[in-house]
């Protein structure tokens, strides 16, 4: 009797989500602990449960990818057209026709494979290396040797390698915005919760490929790889369906209106001139072929083509990946977007374009996190300059000092913050300003808090 109500008891822990079980509960289902798995049972369960990569589907030929741009009804008017121009002897005719397709075919290929290097971005959103703790020893570790039930050790500015339960935290921010859209940071904790919860909160938790802005906490981890949260973004990424834009459905119809009109002349001028004018059928073929070609709109593949290309160009330049040559047409046709809130249609960065003190007023140039920009005063014939000014400067000492967010350049050369988004503004405002406040011995601060909405050092 007691092992029925004991084996419901662990049925029922296992049914409730992670976010709900106290952290013993959770080392307890994971067969771990504190000090994390051993050396041994980590290989153990790596070879069990796979590397902690994001799944990738099998490569498809480069010659299939490029055929599949044959499959379109003006694509198969025009072969038929060069065909039938072959058999006639039109060799000049024949190779133009083809070499119509041939380009219109390169074009959509190497757009395709451009974007595709992209989109493949999401891969690198795993972490490359996890600090864990093993048999009681914390060492650093490949992020895809990590196994469900390792102890990770989270710091500022990392990257979080696996959806992890927290059981030890201090003052951990983390940023979730490629996971929720929220452009603030959310605090954590180690609680157990009550009720459902949606993603966003679910505090005792902490997400693969979300980033630490300030804090540290140690957690244990619950999934990995294709069944993190990122993962399930990625294989929804591999589901979607592919539907016909507004513009191939139009070329569709137009194709089979062209290929049935064709057929129908064809037949028209064969039934007229055979029966009717009784001419030969060697002329009256020649005859009917030729009105075939010449029904043909051979340019108008390459048309659609060069004018999509050109709008893809066009979005690159505005860093926006187009996969497909099409899409460009279908964004065009959008008359109404639906979104919720501004962190879902931005990149999750803030920029101070405006400063005001109570004497003056101050405008910043410069987009981004990079630290390039001026501080000019609204009114130019005042003759201020933002680090000779003395209210402007004390300002932009103390945000430079009262911080706890970084600027980095990666290997990429782009700008990043480590910290919050605001912030990170304001330390880029700061660098903007030029203003230099010496090598500064931290004392105590007073961390940020919404009641009271500031912070001291």
């Amino acid at each position: 009797m007691n092992n029925d109500r004991k084996t419901l008891q662990n049925a029922a822990l296992k049914a409730r989500p992670w976010y709900q079980h106290r952290s013993e509960a959770v080392f307890a289902e994971l067969d771990s602990s504190p000090q994390g798995l051993s050396v041994d049972e980590a290989q153990a369960r790596l070879a069990k449960n796979g590397p902690n990569t994001l799944p990738q589907k099998k490569p498809q030929p480069a010659w299939l990818k490029f055929l599949a741009h044959f499959n379109d009804m003006l694509i198969y008017i025009l072969l038929a057209a060069a065909v039938i121009t072959a058999i006639m002897g039109h060799w000049v005719d024949t190779f133009v026709i083809l070499g119509v397709a041939v380009i219109n075919a390169f074009i959509g290929f190497i757009q395709e494979s451009n974007a595709e290097k992209s989109l493949k971005g999401i891969q690198n959103m795993l972490s490359n290396e996890a600090v864990v703790v093993r048999g009681g020893e914390i060492m650093t570790v490949p992020g895809e040797t990590l196994v469900p039930g390792d102890v990770v050790m989270l710091r500022p500015g990392d990257r979080i390698p696996a959806d992890l339960r927290l059981f030890e935290v201090h003052n951990l921010r983390v940023e979730e915005a490629i996971l929720t859209g929220e452009s603030t940071v959310v605090s954590k904790s180690s609680e157990a919760l009550e009720g459902d919860k949606s993603l966003g909160d679910r505090l005792n938790l902490a997400f693969s490929g979300t980033t630490v802005s300030s804090g540290t906490a140690l957690g244990v981890a619950i999934a990995t790889g294709r069944n993190t949260e990122l993962g399930h973004i990625n294989e929804m990424m591999g589901n979607i369906e592919t539907a016909k834009t507004p513009l191939l459905l139009q070329i569709d119809k137009l194709g089979k209106a062209i290929f049935a009109a064709i057929l129908l002349m064809m037949a028209g001028l064969f039934v007229f001139g055979y029966l009717l004018r009784d001419i030969p059928l060697a002329s009256l073929a020649l005859s009917v072929i030729s009105l075939a070609v010449a029904a043909v709109p051979e340019g108008l593949p390459a048309i659609i083509s060069i004018i999509l290309s050109l709008g893809v160009q066009s979005m690159a330049r505005k860093n926006a990946i187009i996969r497909k040559l099409p899409t460009v047409e279908t964004l065009g046709a959008m008359s109404v977007i639906c979104s919720d809130k501004t962190g879902t249609l931005t990149m999750n960065e803030m920029t101070v374009k405006a400063v005001v003190l109570a004497e003056s007023r101050w405008r910043v140039s410069g987009d981004s996190y990079e630290p390039v920009g001026e501080i000019v005063p609204e009114t130019p014939d005042s003759g201020l300059i933002a680090a000779q000014d003395p209210v402007m400067s004390r300002f932009l000492a103390a945000i430079d000092i009262c911080n706890e967010s970084q600027i980095q350049q990666d290997a990429a050369g782009r700008w990043r913050i480590v910290g919050g988004p605001t912030e990170g503004a304001l330390k880029v405002l700061a660098a903007k300003g030029g203003v230099k406040v010496g090598q500064q011995q931290l004392v105590s601060k007073l961390p940020f808090d919404s009641l009271y909405k500031y912070m001291a050092v």
